[in-house]
């Protein structure tokens, strides 16, 4: 079957079989209530727009960097347009260079949910790239829907003056993100034809243009929110040796070692490996938007309300996106092969990794260390540790329900090992070695706390 035929299949069955995403949004929508006090305001409105988003992307290109963007400005759009409503959290106006949200712009009374449901209309539709239509048509559905559910006895103009705060505050987030000329350049041009990955022992390079590097220049110059990749540290990887007696040679066999044994067990390693690998479009959310999914389980299930819900997805959103770049930065520095090529060579040329058999490309086609997931992976744990604490009894339902791969529940008591868990799936799926994860996971809480020193309710007072 051709790449271009099982897409259009994944299409069709995701929008024909049980799992269709506005079916499952229209049986939470009961919980949505209108009020002008944002105070009384739940989560739900929130909670629902996150929840057609995960589906949505699936099918975005770009992924994970263009993705992890996207969080950042979908989730700044949604907290900046309750914020001048909210008594505990303040607007970032003023915070980042270009961006400018004038309270003005805003009428006096307003419904903020009402206000909020069109700008996540507007910032979903413009981030989440390349989604088919029979996909989009489903922002207008919920959009229609929830405004439905909010209009109640209000009056035409309070209405449309809400709607008016939501629209301006989502073209101003818009209009930030597109003074980045970098990023929207290289969203348009993912693997440039002008990039040729430095030569060097142990280096990463491409074998077909289907691998060409993906994103070389995004961690030199993409927008980070809160810190830059030259304000992280790196750990330099282990020296690269084909020495079966060294240290690299082992970490390369514990790939081998672990891949074919969680295979051959068929068991919870393999579980684990494809439970976390949110490596294929179309079939799973990317990996930073596996923290979102995360994200809004936790809202439901430590019942946020709608202000609290929406600073912990701006703070994750930030994070996400600020791992995408210096990871990226650190990869393309270091430039360390993938498992893959150097097994073929030096260890099994038959090895086949876990994540064969569910993509077109087995080689992903950027540098292995650090490892991305593990570092959205602590860069997100770290946020949610600094919000709820670590210790929690938290069961992972983003994939229930697939058949495609093991996406059975997956059940934790801290934060910290369920990012750990994350970060090391990456071995038994073959992709990564023990190291990429180390660093990627060292890097990422790195991340987390900077995120997490940025007070919300501090700005503007």
């Amino acid at each position: 079957m051709s790449l271009l035929m099982a897409v259009c299949l994944v299409l069709v069955q995701a929008c024909s079989d049980e799992n269709d995403p506005i079916e499952e949004i229209s049986n939470g929508l009961d919980d949505i209530t209108s009020t002008t006090d944002l105070s009384l305001a739940t989560h739900a409105v929130a909670y629902q727009w996150t929840d057609l988003l995960l589906p949505l992307e699936r099918y975005s290109s770009g992924r994970p960097n263009a993705s992890a963007r996207s969080m950042a400005y979908i989730y700044l759009a949604a907290y900046e347009t309750i914020a001048p409503g909210s008594d505990t959290y303040r607007s970032l106006d003023g915070a980042f260079r270009n961006l400018r949200i004038r309270d003005d712009e805003r009428a006096e009374e307003i419904d903020y949910q009402i206000a909020l449901n069109t700008a996540f209309a507007r910032v979903v539709d413009h981030f989440l790239l390349n989604v088919p239509t029979i996909l989009t048509s489903e922002i207008e559905t919920l959009e229609s829907e929830i405004d439905l559910r909010l209009a109640g006895t209000y009056s035409s103009e309070l209405i449309s003056d809400s709607q008016a705060w939501g629209e301006y505050v989502a073209q101003q987030v818009i209009a930030y993100s597109q003074t980045d000329d970098d990023a929207e350049a290289q969203i348009l041009d993912p693997q440039p034809s002008d990039y040729e990955p430095p030569t060097g022992e142990g280096f990463w390079t491409y074998s077909a243009e289907e691998e060409r590097a993906l994103y070389p220049y995004w961690g030199e110059t993409v927008r980070s929110f809160v810190i830059r990749p030259r304000e992280t540290s790196a750990v330099a990887p282990i020296a690269y040796s084909e020495d079966p007696n060294s240290d690299y040679y082992a970490q390369m066999q514990e790939v081998v070692t672990a891949n074919n044994a969680a295979r051959e067990e068929d068991g919870e390693q393999l579980w684990i490996a494809e439970f976390w690998s949110d490596d294929v479009e179309g079939l799973m959310m990317s990996p930073p938007v596996r923290q979102v999914a995360i994200a809004n389980q936790l809202i439901e299930q430590y019942d946020l309300n709608l202000e609290a819900s929406l600073a912990l997805m701006v703070k994750l959103g930030f994070a996400l996106n600020d791992a995408a770049v210096a990871s990226w930065k650190h990869k393309y520095d270091f430039m360390v092969m993938r498992p893959n090529v150097y097994i073929h060579e030096f260890i099994d040329p038959a090895f086949q990794t876990n994540l064969f058999r569910l993509v077109f490309w087995p080689n992903p086609s950027f540098p292995s260390y650090p490892s991305g997931h593990s570092t959205f992976a602590s860069a997100a744990g770290g946020v949610f540790i600094d919000t709820f604490g670590d210790a929690t009894t938290f069961t992972d339902r983003t994939h229930e329900g697939r058949t495609e791969f093991r996406s059975d529940p997956r059940t934790f008591s801290t934060f910290s090992d369920m990012a750990a868990e994350n970060a090391y799936s990456r071995i038994p799926l073959g992709v990564h070695m023990r190291m990429d994860c180390d660093e990627g996971l060292r890097l990422g809480y790195e991340i987390a706390d900077a995120i997490n020193s940025v007070d919300l309710t501090a700005f503007n007072q």
